[in-house]
């Protein structure tokens, strides 16, 4: 796995580069881009033309018009057609839109000029459909304030090129309720298994419950922890190819029966159906910790309410592992460039529009999330927490840290995970649950 430093990804105290094209916050997006080539299914000529179908763009997104995310790139995008005259056509198709419609549709070849959805999906399953976006990327010097760490991501998960854009970076990690700790005397947060487990006995004893989850995250808990044993590529490797001999599942498992015997894990886990655990146990403050993304405080928001603390750490290292707290599933969203686009250089003025600036801070500020924009310093309060969390890592973890690399066996991953930290089985049982 490669390591990169995220400092510049996510530190305050950074200094500005100069912003050129459509890098900058106070100009409109740059008029000039290059000439795309015509196998790209871009226009040639210097300045930026109007699209050609109808003089719209259409653009399918993975939010809800209802949602903040939604809500705030469709102010980009009135801003963006009052100053380009260029009309956007905005399919908010919601996770499920998305997911299940895009990719017939372009196979159909439906008129879709730019989409998003999250950098692993975008990269790995729709990548035979992306547009090779350096050209457009160097025209309009966009990594001048871009965030380093992310657009090395993108190159990585992209086959060493560019093909997306980030968007409202996040980061998975173990979000918990401040209150809680203080009042238990947790006072400093965890950083090997032994401390957590030393955490946990506090919060069990101060009447909480020290860790909640659910059927929907459930798999990142096993994939964590193996990674933290053996690293990513091993992880992937065991559960691709079916090794559940390797010792690392049963020393896996038994660390999680070990803290179901203990008490550590919610009565309720093994049938928590989401949002239940992150809604009714983490926000209704009886649960102390939930291994979940960045998103989290904005999604529980209306029942946390305003005096909810949060905090933020980076899973636990393991005694003898190979990774430790500078690991993470971190990544961002993405816009990605329909390569059969015929208006490549339009969408990418949008996609700067969207992640640059004024609305790249306004995005962040509505949705309580991670600004994009090395120049937007500024975090939302209830996501502050995990800055320090992410200023840390140097090694990406992939979605699930590889829990779900194997498709046939996620859902039996998830059903025995579930089990397990419920108590009702045994981690040799879980083992040969996977092995069947």
């Amino acid at each position: 796995m490669k390591k990169r430093t995220l400092s510049v990804l996510l530190t305050a105290a950074m200094a500005v580069s100069m912003l050129a094209g459509c890098g900058s916050k106070t100009e409109a997006p740059a008029e000039t881009a290059p000439a795309a080539t015509q196998e790209a299914g871009g226009e040639a000529g210097g300045e930026t033309a109007a699209p050609a179908e109808g003089g719209t763009l259409v653009y399918w997104s993975m939010w809800e018009s209802t949602e903040p995310q939604g809500q705030a790139i469709q102010k980009a995008i009135d801003a963006f057609t009052a100053e380009t005259g260029i009309k956007v056509d905005a399919q908010f198709k919601g996770r499920t839109g998305i997911r299940e419609g895009l990719q017939p549709a372009l196979d159909a070849g439906t008129n879709i000029d730019l989409f998003d959805e999250d950098i692993d999906r975008v990269n790995k399953t729709w990548g035979q459909y992306l547009l090779d976006l350096e050209d457009l990327a160097k025209a309009a010097d966009y990594e001048a304030t871009a965030n380093a760490g992310l657009i090395g991501a993108c190159r990585e998960v992209g086959d060493g090129t560019l093909k997306s854009i980030p968007y409202q970076p996040n980061v998975f990690a173990m979000f918990y309720n401040q209150s809680i700790f203080d009042e238990a005397g947790v006072t400093a947060v965890p950083t090997t298994w032994e401390e957590l487990d030393a955490a946990c006995a506090k919060i069990k004893e101060a009447g909480y419950v020290p860790i909640t989850d659910d059927d929907a995250y459930i798999t990142c808990l096993f994939g964590y922890h193996m990674c933290r044993l053996v690293g990513y590529e091993r992880t992937s490797e065991i559960v691709k190819n079916g090794e559940w001999d390797d010792p690392a599942v049963l020393k896996t498992a038994e660390a999680f029966a070990d803290f179901a015997k203990k008490g550590y894990f919610s009565e309720n886990i093994a049938s928590n159906v989401w949002p239940a655990g992150q809604n009714m146990e983490l926000a209704g403050g009886t649960a102390a910790m939930y291994l979940n993304g960045s998103w989290l405080p904005n999604e529980v928001q209306a029942m946390a309410g305003d005096d909810f603390k949060w905090g933020c750490f980076s899973y636990p290292a393991v005694e003898g592992g190979v990774d430790g707290t500078n690991a993470s599933n971190y990544g961002a969203q993405v816009f990605a460039i329909n390569k059969n686009s015929k208006n490549a250089e339009a969408a990418f003025q949008l996609i700067c529009k969207i992640t640059k600036g004024e609305f790249d801070q306004v995005l962040a500020e509505e949705s309580n999330g991670i600004p994009a924009d090395t120049t937007n310093t500024e975090w939302p309060a209830m996501v502050q927490c995990a800055q320090p969390v992410m200023e840390q890592l140097t090694v990406r973890y992939p979605w699930a840290a590889g829990a779900e690399d194997n498709a046939d066996m996620t859902p039996i991953i998830k059903e025995n995970m579930l089990k397990l930290v419920g108590g009702s089985i045994s981690a040799q049982e879980f083992v040969d649950a996977l092995k069947k």
